[in-house]
């Protein structure tokens, strides 16, 4: 079965106003026509008779000059009454057909010809009337109808033609809106927020009330189906979200996780690499992680993790970032970064943070201290895996040297912690 694409057929709205407005429209083409015809039989039927009568009025002007044979008081009697009246041409002859006299309109021009065309076409062939002396036909008279007032007719007709036509249009549309407002408009109205929900995934919007019982009743049990889609599509995204926080970040602390923190790298580097800025990496491991785990169990050493977690989190600006990349190792991203010192500043006030001892469950207390490693990009690194590498490398060479302390990338010694403890 062949199916329709829904953009090719015409809407409810066309059809209806199409509707009004062919009927409209021909009914007024139909009443104009009508009313056309009847005026131009009635002007032909009076172009006939005036014609008759200015040839009659002729034949008694010129009645004395065809009796006397005289053509120039002919010609002037002629073009006197002719030239007033609608007559394009005009012919006075004798009983033996010999032209006498003679009168043609001068206008000429496109309007001209096609005023005689319109004569030709109504009018009846020319007039033809004797001129009669002493009961005698003496000669003739031929007149050939002038079309000026016909096409002025015509023209006034066709003009109100077209404005009825205008007005008749403006109706059928007037019309065609105010059912459009009754009946299409809430059709429109349900086809828009269906559109919306399919094309845009827009679920908040609801069918307006309706005036129309059936349509009114179609709106709310639309309304109520978007009801229950926008709740399973609440219930759902609150379910992606989860996931996607989950898949990103530690449960335990909350951090963002290790794949996170690379990708978040990635971008900074690329973002430094373009603007010319540094960044710097932190790698940082807690230095008694283990027996802490060991001796006061794994809740314990929960608690040390998610304390230590938010230690580090209060010493960063809002733009830096810490996650948690396994056990008790951790990582922060620093950037921009507008010199070393910054860093081994922050690293300084993360190692003082953990000055304060940590409560565990049962009453008890642990301090624990970091081991920091730092890495700056470009000086130790231009990829995430150098910079990574680099930094784990320095935490390592802090932790060898001195628990509770921090350790840039390429200095030849560590620095001083705040407070070491062992």
């Amino acid at each position: 079965m062949k199916k329709h694409n829904s953009t090719e057929l015409p809407s409810l709205g066309s059809v209806i106003g199409r509707g009004h407005l062919i009927v409209a429209l021909i009914a007024v083409a139909m009443a104009s026509v009508s009313l056309t015809l009847l005026g131009v039989l009635a002007l032909r039927v009076y172009a006939d008779h005036n014609l008759h009568l200015i040839a009659r009025s002729i034949s008694y002007t010129v009645e004395a000059a065809v009796v006397f044979d005289d053509k120039t008081a002919a010609s002037e009697a002629l073009g006197l009454i002719a030239g007033t009246e609608e007559v394009a041409h005009a012919q006075v002859l004798d009983s033996n057909g010999e032209l006498i006299a003679s009168w043609q309109r001068p206008e000429n021009g496109f309007i001209t010809e096609l005023e005689m065309q319109v004569a030709r076409v109504i009018l009846e062939k020319p007039v033809s009337l004797p001129i009669v002396h002493q009961d005698r036909e003496i000669g003739r008279v031929l007149l050939t109808g002038h079309g000026g007032s016909l096409m002025r007719f015509l023209l006034s007709g066709l003009a109100g033609i077209i404005l009825c036509t205008a007005i008749s249009a403006w109706v059928a549309l007037y019309l065609a809106r105010r059912q459009l407002r009754g009946i299409i408009g809430p059709l429109h109205s349900l086809a828009s927020v269906a559109h919306a929900a399919r094309s845009e995934r827009v679920l908040d919007r609801r069918v307006p009330p309706a005036k129309i019982a059936e349509l009114d009743n179609l709106g709310n049990d639309f309304n109520a189906l978007l009801d229950e889609l926008e709740s399973w599509q609440s219930h759902l995204q609150t379910e992606n979200e989860t996931l996607a926080h989950q898949a990103s970040h530690d449960s335990l602390t909350g951090l963002p996780n290790r794949g996170f923190f690379e990708g978040r790298l990635v971008r900074a580097l690329r973002s430094a690499h373009k603007n010319n800025e540094r960044v710097a990496v932190l790698f940082l491991d807690s230095d008694r992680f283990k027996g802490i785990n060991d001796n006061f169990g794994h809740a314990a050493g929960d608690a040390v993790l998610v304390a230590v977690a938010n230690r580090i989190r209060a010493q960063l600006r809002e733009e830096d970032l810490v996650a948690r990349l396994g056990g008790d190792e951790f990582a922060v991203l620093l950037t921009p970064l507008h010199k070393t010192a910054d860093a081994e500043r922050i690293a300084d006030k993360i190692l003082a943070s953990m000055d304060m001892p940590i409560a565990l469950p049962g009453d008890s207390s642990v301090v624990t201290s970091l081991s920091i490693g730092i890495a700056v990009y470009p000086d130790h690194g231009s990829t995430p895996g150098a910079l990574l590498n680099a930094a784990d490398a320095a935490m390592y060479q802090a932790k060898r040297l001195s628990r509770g302390a921090q350790f840039t990338a390429g200095a030849e010694h560590p620095v001083e912690p705040v407070q070491t403890r062992s």
